[in-house]
């Protein structure tokens, strides 16, 4: 059940509204909002919201018994192991079986045999959720909840629970008891899901319909203006998807009172990579930084002990996105960049026009993105060879013409200069740049509200006549 189903708009959703905003205490509304999201959770997976319920127990005490105590190490590093140990095996067990499997096959020695291991959706939100919390009060930086259904609700909170953002218990910890609800904020939540409904539903699944077709071709037929459409397209298709997601996660948590971190912050008007890390997944780069690279000596340490830390973070962060090595090429690549700029050529990006900066940091991004998308590692270096003309075609090839509708050309312009942030230009030129949590009086507000209930139909509209929406980030 993702946000943009027909059963969560029209049933699940209002139904939980009506009952926690209309109940009278703030324990009753956490209550609520509990049982809500453990049956949103086993909903998509049934008996794995136990699992999620036991790493729940695991973070509690492992937290209370750190929490001011002598010795507390073990406790850390038990609940470390344990969260890390259920991520392994659930996503890592097959790709490790496999990739070893590799190796003994090439030995000529008996394989190892393992049955397919489900990924529960969201995993790696909660676990990494898990042990955020419980370094945190280990460190002091929030104190050990007493109460494990507020630790439950924290974890498991539908809004961010299959897609994110990843939310730090020092952010929520004194909301989860003392948030307050208001029509400011809660027209700024509705104002922002629909946003972000519209930006999936309307956007990334409609470029979605360019890049599909074009990344089931065999490599040898793509030319290179069809595959710079379909890596185009799948650019715009996973940014409106997660950003749409992440938006639509931060305006369900105002309604019902919390205030979660922004996720995105136009990642693809960066002018390096470093800034690209800066606004894409801010969640996830953020807690990379604090969780593993500061821990590991971050830039303290030397040059080559930072571009060995830069090395390890990317590479996890590749292996955080997908059980598969075309994920960890991708953050290798993102690293090597990293590792570039710190050498000295940040100082020549900052020397040149923000423009060439931005040109730079894009073509790193789209030639990244192909190595995301494509699992087979041959495929995926045909696809960038491809794009730059540099290999042969078959007789047959196809033109991007072919791949292109009215309505994806019009969702593709729209992602195209929604990403490089051409309306912010123009609002700020108009001076229409206002509070988020401020609603709108007078012509604007009322051209606000028609906006959005216009785009409200349009999705449901959309939602109602079409099965056809991809969630890139099930895996995750």
């Amino acid at each position: 059940m993702v946000f943009s189903s027909p059963v969560f708009l029209f049933l699940f959703l209002p139904i939980v509204l009506l009952l926690v905003l209309t109940a009278l205490d703030r324990k009753r509304q956490n209550t609520l909002l509990l049982i809500a999201s453990l049956f949103f959770y086993a909903w998509g997976e049934g008996a794995y919201v136990l699992l999620m319920l036991v790493m729940v127990l695991v973070n509690y005490l492992a937290a209370l018994a750190t929490q001011g105590a002598p010795g507390t190490r073990s406790w850390i590093a038990m609940a470390i192991i344990l969260n890390l140990g259920v991520l392994v095996w659930f996503k890592y067990a097959n790709f490790l079986v496999d990739s070893w499997n590799t190796l003994l096959e090439g030995l000529a020695l008996p394989l190892m045999q393992l049955d397919p291991v489900h990924l529960p959706i969201g995993i790696s939100f909660f676990v990494f959720q898990g042990i955020s919390y419980v370094i945190d009060v280990y460190r002091g930086h929030a104190k050990a909840q007493t109460k494990p259904g507020s630790v439950a609700l924290y974890i498991s909170l539908f809004p961010q629970l299959i897609a994110g953002p990843i939310v730090r218990y020092s952010d929520v910890a004194e909301q989860i008891d003392q948030r307050s609800l208001n029509v400011p904020l809660f027209a700024s939540g509705v104002r922002r899901f629909i946003i972000g409904l519209a930006k999936k539903v309307l956007i990334a699944d409609q470029v979605a319909r360019i890049a599909e077709p074009v990344f089931e071709l065999d490599a040898g037929v793509i030319s290179p203006g069809v595959a710079w459409l379909g890596i185009i397209a799948y650019s715009i298709q996973i940014y409106f998807d997660f950003s749409g997601y992440s938006d639509m996660a931060i305006g369900l948590g105002r309604m019902f009172g919390f205030r979660f971190l922004e996720n995105f912050d136009l990642p693809y008007i960066a002018r390096s990579v470093r800034e690209f890390w800066q606004r894409w997944h801010i969640s996830l780069s953020t807690w990379f930084r604090d969780y593993l690279y500061i821990p590991l000596g971050g830039n303290r340490t030397g040059p080559v002990r930072t571009y060995v830390n830069l090395f390890i973070v990317f590479l996890l962060t590749g292996l955080w996105h997908g059980a598969s090595w075309n994920f960890v090429i991708w953050g290798l690549i993102h690293g090597s960049f990293m590792i570039m700029e710190r050498t000295g050529a940040m100082r020549w990006i900052q020397r040149t026009p923000r423009s060439v900066g931005t040109a730079y940091t894009l073509l790193v991004v789209l030639v990244a993105w192909v190595f995301f998308r494509v699992e087979d590692l041959t495929d995926a270096w045909h696809f960038v060879l491809g794009m730059f003309h540099a290999r042969s075609f078959d007789a047959i090839t196809y033109t991007p013409a072919q791949f292109l509708t009215r309505t994806s050309m019009v969702a593709l312009a729209i992602g195209v200069l929604g990403a490089l942030n051409v309306h912010g230009f123009i609002a700020s030129l108009m001076s229409w740049n206002v509070s988020e949590e401020r609603i709108p009086v007078g012509a604007r507000g009322m051209l606000q509200v028609v906006g959005l209930a216009l785009l409200l139909i349009m999705v449901g509209m959309h939602v109602a006549s079409s099965t056809f929406s991809p969630f890139i980030y099930f895996r995750f």
